[in-house]
């Protein structure tokens, strides 16, 4: 009887038992922590390499929108001549046309009054 309420029976045999029931499940867990520990490494490899490409993709698109501003603006620029263009010269335009229509008219009349 003594020797069952001494530490060293008592620890032996419960150790004994305890370490072979718990050391099953502490397999099993470290087992499943490393599982755990690959997948995240490569959703945190995944999820880097995701960023990274946003950020590459969104300088891109900057630079797009830089350039179709630019693009705009000359647009913007090149319509606005144009409008001015051809609002101011149409009277011009019309002038010279019938200047060059007379012209024609008074030498074909001059051709013909020749022969």
């Amino acid at each position: 009887l003594p020797a069952v309420f001494t530490g060293d029976a008592a620890a032996a045999g419960s150790y004994g038992y305890t370490n072979s029931g718990y050391s099953v499940y502490e397999e099993e867990n470290d087992r499943l922590t490393e599982s755990l520990r690959t997948k995240v490494s490569a959703i945190k490899s995944l999820s880097i390499e995701i960023g990274t490409e946003v950020k590459n993709q969104n300088k891109m698109l900057s630079e797009m929108e830089n350039d179709f501003d630019s693009t705009g603006g000359l647009l913007g620029a090149t319509m606005g001549r144009l409008r001015t263009l051809s609002r101011g010269s149409q009277t011009k335009l019309l002038c010279y046309m019938m200047l060059f229509s007379l012209f024609v008219f008074f030498v074909i009349y001059w051709i013909i009054k020749l022969r």
